[in-house]
């Protein structure tokens, strides 16, 4: 498909650079395919759902995968960031580089330097393979669990760019951008519709007779990633990693059988519950990288709804939330939502998607 038929104008002032306090105080507008836009908010969420239907989560945990250091080659030295992106060896990330064109491979890092000053532990790295793009393989001095405790030291919160452009990460941002359930290392992303529940939300959610479970999908920076593709077919998607557990996968055929919905919270849960899938429709635990890019045509297997927040122009979340409701529906969604003023993006309001043969009956 055109990529150009996924764009769509959308005011700066709509990008949310913080998080609604409390959290599920954020509008949601709940979105059904043929019927009017019902512009609620995240905290009305129990009151649309019914006892047996089961809430998704990804469980996955931000990192502090954003690196700044000094590249020494020879006498030579120059100023690079590092933005982690999946973890392939106790030692070994993936990174996107930048600027890309200043490293090669052989080049020694050394993060946690800014060119001024310097912090008092040390984290270096070898340039392994340098790929497409500005993609890099990162051989680190430290491994496994010494490395993930030198990455809390030195690194920060990978802050999508449509907010990291306009202020720097903070201490606030550590605990904004972390999903109350977080529990699994590994994501350089928050799954950010997972942001706005909390204890008192759980609770009602409990007191309906709505079920959760989670599965586990490490957000990799490629979600950020333009199409820069003037085609669908040409575009490639970055592999994450994630599992769904056996415990998890009974569940989710226990509630197919019995008649229940399955409601997946935020684009990594679905993705990752559809690369699971049967052709039978069912869920087997399941665990590996998946790459599964969703365009409209594609057929569902698994959610009945979707929880997930407003998405970027010529995106791949905004494809696949198309792919879900429907092309058309989901622009005049947009539409909607950016005349009423709704937040955009990882910080912003949320929307419930029904698929189009759903109904609440």
């Amino acid at each position: 498909m055109r990529v150009d038929l996924f764009d769509f104008d959308l005011p700066e002032e709509r990008i949310a650079l913080r998080p609604t306090e409390p959290r599920d105080s954020a509008k949601m507008l709940v979105v059904r395919q043929g019927e009017a836009l019902d512009d609620r908010t995240v905290g009305d969420l129990p009151s649309l759902l019914r006892a047996g239907d089961v809430l998704v989560f990804n469980d996955t945990k931000v990192i502090p995968a954003q690196l700044k250091g000094i590249r020494r080659r020879g006498d030579a030295q120059a100023q690079v960031e590092a933005t982690l992106h999946m973890r392939v060896a106790p030692d070994r990330w993936l990174a996107f580089m930048r600027p890309g064109k200043r490293i090669a491979a052989g080049d020694r890092i050394h993060f946690g330097h800014d060119g001024n000053s310097c912090f008092l532990g040390q984290l270096d790295a070898t340039v392994i393979e340098k790929g497409e793009g500005g993609e890099a393989l990162l051989g680190f001095d430290l491994s496994g669990p010494f490395l993930d405790e030198a990455l809390h030291t030195v690194g920060h919160i990978p802050l999508p760019p449509y907010i990291a452009s306009k202020r720097d990460d903070d201490e606030r941002d550590r605990a904004d951008y972390q999903t109350i359930y977080a529990r699994e290392e590994g994501a350089v992303a928050a799954p950010t519709a997972g942001l706005h529940f909390t204890p008192e939300l759980f609770a009602a959610l409990d007191a309906k007779g709505v079920e959760r479970h989670f599965v586990t999908l490490h957000v990799g920076a490629g979600t950020f990633l333009p199409v820069k593709a003037d085609d669908t077919a040409d575009h490639k998607m970055h592999a994450e990693i994630g599992s769904v557990s056996r415990e998890t996968a009974n569940a989710l055929n226990a509630a197919k059988a019995r008649g229940g919905r399955i409601i997946a919270v935020g684009t990594t849960s679905l993705r990752l519950l559809e690369s699971a899938a049967r052709e039978d429709d069912t869920v087997p635990a399941w665990s590996g990288p998946t790459d599964i890019f969703i365009t409209p045509g594609y057929r569902f297997r698994t959610a009945d709804m979707l929880m997930t927040n407003f998405h970027l122009p010529r995106s791949t979340l905004f494809m696949l939330v198309s792919a879900f409701s429907g092309l058309d529906t989901m622009r005049a969604a947009y539409a909607h939502a950016i005349a009423n003023r709704y937040r955009f993006y990882s910080y912003g309001d949320a929307s419930l998607l029904y698929r189009p043969e759903m109904s609440d009956g």
